[in-house]
């Protein structure tokens, strides 16, 4: 039985601070967890990610964001040795049906997570420190069912995911990325470069005869209201072609991405970027991606299905996206969850994100064994190539939920 306490941080240490709905646990490894909740977890996990790596989806800004326009209910678990936290994680408290789970924070729009870890710390979770965060948010939250913390990445920045020896299973949808230090030239020479160049002076001749184009990165908030704007309305009709629910066709959400790419693009530093290929004036691709510790995350695309559409507008700003984070110096362009052509053609790298997923109630071990069993029905249909076309048959005659990785159509 694991003895349950009120963390008491020592005093003096602003970073560490912790509001009165706060529990820490010992996890009998000489680590201690604790989970917080409330607008003080929020001020204790952008204190903490001073000197921290993490991937964008738990950036304090993606955090914060979320919290303001879609769900305040955030959950900080966080891990310490030596008096120190070591790691933090932010989850968000939701319902679905009579399950309450506590997730990643933004759902199916955060892809690739990975905790914030202090500067220079390499540790593993083990099973007594699962129990021990569990046991730290059932005294906090006993409304919550379930753990269900999705599409983790393997590695991030050069470290190992401290969760994955905790793994409860891979994801059934790959992560795609290219290695970008061979430089522009080094990536074209090992993904049919000479093709891909043949291609991108067809597409400048049809674009520059239908008008002229430009390529650019919003500059501001104005520019970032626009390419988002452009972009909902490409993506809500790509969604609908494909009978697929818009999981972007939500008040808040779509606040969400003004809020945090309009801070980004006003920043002169941003760490969330909209860039755009836009010909005769008409804005007719879009990708918003995140930078964090070397690497270019495309967390979202768009295309115009207009005139243009058979000259692959889309085609071209990845050509010049990848382009540019090469010459930038950047080591990792990654596209993220889900497997697309257009992604093969460029990627070089494939890792498996794993979910972990702990329930904390009888209906949370049963949503859990759900869970495993639809996880195991997308691994089957996914290895199918025909059953596959033919449920992407049966999606477009009626609606379907919508994808669990916003990048993946398929």
């Amino acid at each position: 039985m694991v003895d349950t306490v009120v963390h008491n941080p020592p005093q003096g240490r602003p970073a560490e601070a912790a509001s009165p709905r706060a529990v820490g646990v010992p996890s009998g490894l000489a680590r201690a967890v604790s989970c917080l909740h409330g607008l003080d977890a929020l001020a204790f996990y952008r204190a903490h990610c001073r000197d921290a790596l993490h991937a964008p989806p738990q950036s304090p800004d993606w955090i914060d964001a979320w919290a303001r326009h879609c769900n305040p209910d955030i959950l900080c678990l966080t891990l310490s040795s030596s008096g120190r936290t070591r790691m933090a994680l932010c989850l968000e408290v939701v319902q679905g049906g009579r399950i309450r789970t506590a997730r990643i924070v933004g759902g199916s729009h955060a892809n690739g997570s990975f905790p914030a870890l202090t500067s220079g710390w390499t540790g593993e979770l083990e099973h007594a420190d699962v129990t021990a965060l569990a046991a730290a948010v059932r005294a906090l939250r006993p409304d919550v069912d379930l753990l269900m913390i999705e599409r983790l990445a393997e590695r991030f920045g050069g470290v190992a995911n401290p969760l994955s020896p905790v793994r409860s299973w891979q994801s059934p949808d790959p992560a795609l990325a290219i290695d970008l230090t061979p430089g522009f030239e080094g990536v074209l020479a090992r993904a049919s470069g000479k093709r891909k160049r043949k291609k991108h002076r067809s597409q400048i001749r049809k674009f520059e005869a239908a008008g002229g184009y430009r390529r650019f990165t919003a500059r501001g908030a104005e520019d970032a209201d626009r390419l988002l704007d452009a972009f909902f309305r490409m993506k809500a009709a790509r969604f609908d072609a494909l009978g697929i629910d818009d999981p972007f066709d939500d008040a808040g959400v779509r606040a969400f991405f003004r809020d945090l790419f309009g801070r980004a693009a006003a920043s002169p530093a941003p760490g969330f970027l909209l860039q755009a290929l836009e010909v005769a004036g008409v804005v007719r691709a879009v990708t918003g991606s995140s930078l964090a510790a070397g690497t270019i995350v495309c967390d979202f695309v768009a295309f115009a299905e207009d005139e243009l559409a058979g000259a692959s507008p889309g085609d071209f700003l990845f050509f010049e996206n990848i382009r540019e984070a090469c010459e930038q110096g950047l080591s990792t362009f990654d596209f993220s969850v889900g497997d697309e052509g257009y992604k093969r053609q460029w990627c070089d790298m494939e890792t498996r994100p794993f979910d972990v997923v702990v329930p904390l109630t009888a209906k949370g071990r049963l949503s859990a064994g759900l869970q495993r069993g639809l996880v195991g029905a997308r691994r089957f249909v996914k290895a199918n190539p025909q059953l596959r076309n033919a449920l992407k048959t049966l999606r477009r005659r009626g609606r379907a939920p919508s994808p669990q990785a916003v990048g993946d159509e398929d």
